[in-house]
């Protein structure tokens, strides 16, 4: 899968909806064994949706897409919040 390569893009060139696309087909594509279940999925959210770190979809404290660190759940907040 590539990711969109936007080191020069303007957000008004930037195609948002296949950007959103690409992060929700990386998440469909995460081994069932590695994924968060559901609820887990949705409890990190609701916290990262909450935090003042979180803008624009990114962590402020490490620059992750929330929705991806999320969902692995191997993963953890980069502030211990979940």
């Amino acid at each position: 899968m590539s990711m969109p390569k936007c080191g020069k893009c303007l957000l008004s060139e930037f195609d948002f909806e296949a950007f959103v696309k690409e992060i929700k087909d990386y998440i469909a594509l995460i081994p069932e064994e590695q994924k968060a279940p559901p609820e887990l999925y949705s409890h990190r959210l609701e916290i990262c949706r909450n935090c003042s770190s979180l803008s624009d979809g990114l962590c402020g404290e490490c620059g992750c897409f929330a929705e991806i660190r999320s969902a692995k759940l191997s993963l953890k907040c980069p502030v211990n919040k979940w």
